[in-house]
C-alpha cells in the first residue's frame, strides 16, 4: 500500500499536497482499497469557502457512500474534470490522476495538526 513520504494525512483517509499557497486533495490508497469499486463522485462546492474538517463532497463505491472532508481550511479552486467520467481513476491512481479538488489554504499552521506518513502508518496499521 502506498503511502508517499511527501503528502500530509487526516484520520478521515484524505491527503493534501501542498503547492505554495494551495493544496491538491484526495483519499488515500487505503481508502479506495476499503470502498472498493468507486463509481460515483459528487463535489458541489467548487468557489465555496469551507472550514477544515468541513464535507467537500461524496464518493460511492459499490459497497457504501462516503463523505470526504478538508484537510484545511480554504476555497475549493478547482474540481479534477476527470472524475465526472470516470470515477475509478481514484481506484487506479488515488495520488496522481485520481485527485478530487485543489484548494486555497487559508491557514497554513493547520498542516502541522495533519499526520505525516510516518503517523499515517500507525493509523492504518493500528
Amino acid at each position: 500500500m502506498q503511502v508517499p513520504s511527501d503528502l500530509k494525512y487526516t484520520k478521515d483517509h484524505e491527503w493534501i499536497r501542498v503547492e505554495g499557497n494551495q493544496g491538491v486533495v484526495g483519499i488515500t490508497d487505503y481508502a479506495q482499497k476499503e470502498l472498493g469499486d468507486i463509481v460515483f463522485i459528487e463535489i458541489e462546492t467548487q468557489g465555496e469557502k469551507l472550514g477544515k474538517e468541513d464535507v467537500f463532497g461524496t464518493i460511492e463505491a459499490v459497497k457504501t457512500v462516503s463523505d470526504m472532508f478538508m484537510p484545511v481550511s480554504g476555497t475549493v479552486l478547482e474540481i479534477n474534470p476527470k472524475l465526472e467520467s470516470s470515477p475509478d481513476i481514484v481506484n487506479k491512481d488515488p495520488f496522481g490522476e485520481g485527485w478530487m479538488i485543489k484548494v486555497s489554504i487559508d491557514d497554513p499552521s493547520e498542516l502541522d495538526t495533519l499526520l505525516d506518513a510516518e503517523g499515517y502508518k500507525k493509523l492504518i496499521n493500528a
